[in-house]
């Protein structure tokens, strides 16, 4: 017989069981659904360079809308998320926090001063739509939520860190890591969704601490039922995504901090999810060929822009990037508007005229965005007779590539300026150089060549290659948004930038001027090498791993320092080229490893070495005192 006290202690045994199971669980599961983050030490000091913009500019750039939707969440859902990780007990903080996002690489607001806000490059404004566009309901008040998305910014500023002082640079090529953040942004929707159910639920309440942020106090059940199944569509997209990469995940190249696979990514965007599902299957590729996220001044002035010298117009250019970053297109329902899209073409359009600035000249240089000038305050004098040692090298072994020094006569005097065209307006014609002669790796050139697209019929596409067919697509977004907001023919070209929608892709790489370079490590087109000296130096003693992630700044290896601590001047070869005995000397907890022997991470090519000028050799080999002055002259310009 069963007596009462049997039944209670049965029912004991069972929730402790239950529990134990539980925490075995947590504890398997902990580490899985977290993501590996480098600890930062606080920014104390931010100090913004000058480069020829104001305030006003400066804000326009870091968070005018563009029309994307980059997170697939709005941004009352954003600050209400909490970070990606299990606790046993209450809330772990928000994955909106400053200091948290920061780990990523986004710049905090509050480095301009004032009230923590959104990271430089977030963007809140609009209405968040769903997949189908339809208005994103808060399900109490029914109210349309806010749109959340990146800008250029996101991508297009940089830092460096020197002894307490943090150094940032508009338009320098940001330290992030979008692939973690994708990461830690779905994990941190999966836990929230899954802490409503059975499992979760004995440990956290998290989904309760969301639907009060999110619906407010006096929320039904049924308010928050619906929330619940707004987190289901939310997550199955997010899936459906992570399912597709799992899929190429065996050919794709892990990008890290820093690094992005823009184009691929643009085009599965483009081609894949906003295509509707028979499309994904056909086109979603792998992420082959990361590049270092490239400095925009000067860019505007250039005939071609890209690595690979590939988009000429910036509208195209541009609309590309915000439709490549989520901002919702209709591509599939003719009932809707083929091409119709959030996209906000004045808005891009106002952020290029703010790079650019007025036609450059020899009078005013170039206004704009201007290239940052090396901070001797910050980094240290420039020794004037290295640097001068270093401009008669610049002058026999660079200029020929890179144009004489951005600013001289020589350069203004250069026939690389190309006569003015029918709006005359006057641009630099770039040099490129065949991947068979540079002997860089090869695959942002070659890929881009070599992908093709399946598209229906119904969207006019005349051709299946990539590059192409995207810039026909992209023209026909914008075209549909100048009829639907009456833009008439003759503001239409100052808005594309005077220049016509043409596409390319060479096997090739462009060689653009090199002033601010001091200020865009890591170096050559995919980041794979850490700093300047290694670049002069020959590939066999260029670093064959390194930890990308570390934000110390070495001046005199012009690059983020490789190690914990920077060796001393007197042992270049440690210090800039690191540890041949132990090449995990530079590890460091959440960092990204480059492999350079992986195709899209190879460090070859640009060398300055002993032998004929073939296969990626461009110059003589240069001595580590003839380095050390090129370095010092390149800190001048």
């Amino acid at each position: 017989m069963i007596t009462k006290r049997g039944v209670k202690t049965g029912i004991g045994v069972v929730a402790v069981v239950i529990v134990a199971v539980s925490l075995i669980g947590f504890k398997l599961y902990r580490d899985k659904l977290t993501v590996s983050l480098p600890d930062y030490a606080p920014i104390k000091k931010a100090v913004w360079l000058d480069q020829g913009w104001d305030q006003n500019q400066r804000e326009k750039f870091h968070h005018a809308d563009q029309g994307t939707q980059t997170l697939n969440i709005p941004y009352e859902w954003f600050i209400a998320l909490e970070q990606p990780r299990l606790s046993l007990v209450g809330d772990v903080g928000r994955l909106s926090d400053p200091a948290y996002l920061d780990r990523y690489g986004f710049i905090p607001g509050a480095t301009r001063g004032g009230e923590n806000q959104l990271p430089v490059g977030f963007a809140r404004a609009g209405t968040m739509r769903t997949a189908t566009g339809q208005p994103w309901l808060n399900p109490r008040t029914k109210e349309p939520m806010t749109r959340l998305g990146f800008t250029c910014a996101a991508c297009h500023t940089g830092r460096l860190a020197y002894r307490g002082t943090t150094v940032l640079v508009e338009g320098g090529p940001a330290l992030t890591d979008l692939g973690k953040f994708r990461q830690g942004l779905g994990i941190s929707v999966l836990l929230t969704k899954l802490s409503s159910g059975r499992f979760l639920s004995l440990f956290s309440d998290r989904f309760d601490r969301f639907a009060k942020n999110v619906l407010g106090e006096d929320a039904s059940k049924e308010d928050k039922a619906e929330l619940r199944q707004q987190l289901t569509a939310v997550w199955d997209q997010l899936d459906v995504i992570r399912k597709l990469d799992k899929k190429v995940a065996e050919t794709s190249v892990d990008e890290g901090y820093g690094r992005l696979d823009a184009l691929n990514r643009i085009g599965n965007q483009v081609f894949g999810l906003s295509l509707g599902p028979e499309a994904r299957e056909k086109n979603y590729a792998a992420t082959t060929a990361p590049v270092n996220f490239p400095h925009i001044w000067t860019t505007p002035w250039f005939d071609w822009v890209q690595y690979n010298a590939s988009i000429m117009q910036p509208m195209v250019r541009n609309a590309g990037e915000a439709m490549g970053v989520s901002a919702l297109i209709n591509l599939t329902d003719p009932g809707k508007g083929l091409f119709s899209s959030e996209v906000q073409v004045k808005a891009l359009a106002n952020i290029e005229k703010s790079i650019a600035g007025n036609q450059p000249s020899e009078t005013n240089g170039f206004t704009g965005l201007t290239a940052p000038k090396w901070p001797e305050e910050i980094l240290g004098p420039i020794d004037t007779a290295l640097a001068a040692r270093g401009g008669a090298l610049y002058d026999d072994l660079c200029k020929g590539c890179h144009l004489p020094p951005v600013g001289t006569k020589a350069f203004w005097d250069s026939k690389a300026w190309l006569p003015p065209n029918n709006f005359n307006q006057r641009y630099l014609e770039i040099k490129t150089k065949t991947i068979a002669d540079l002997g860089t790796d090869p695959a942002q050139a070659e890929d881009m060549r070599n992908r093709k697209v399946v598209i229906p019929d119904s969207l006019g596409i005349a051709t299946n290659e990539f590059g192409p067919a995207l810039g026909q697509l992209v023209e026909k977004v914008v075209t549909h948004w100048y009829d639907a907001h009456n833009v008439s023919e003759s503001e239409r070209p100052e808005l594309n930038g005077f220049r016509p929608n043409l596409i390319q892709h060479p096997l090739a790489y462009k060689m653009r001027p090199l002033n601010g370079v001091w200020a865009t490590p890591p170096f050559i087109h995919n980041g794979a090498v850490p700093n300047i000296y290694a670049l002069l130096s020959p590939v066999s003693e260029r670093p064959k791993t390194f930890y990308l992630g570390r934000r110390e700044y070495d001046p005199v290896c012009m690059g983020y320092q490789i190690t914990a601590s920077a060796a001393p001047e007197d042992n270049l070869d440690l210090r800039c080229l690191g540890s041949k005995t132990d090449p995990e000397a530079g590890r460091f907890s959440g960092g990204f490893k480059l492999d350079t022997a992986l195709r899209g991470n190879r460090n070859t090519g640009h060398e300055f070495n002993d032998g004929p000028r073939a296969n990626g050799i461009i110059g003589r080999k240069l001595t580590p005192d003839e380095r050390r002055a090129l370095i010092e002259f390149l800190k001048t310009i």
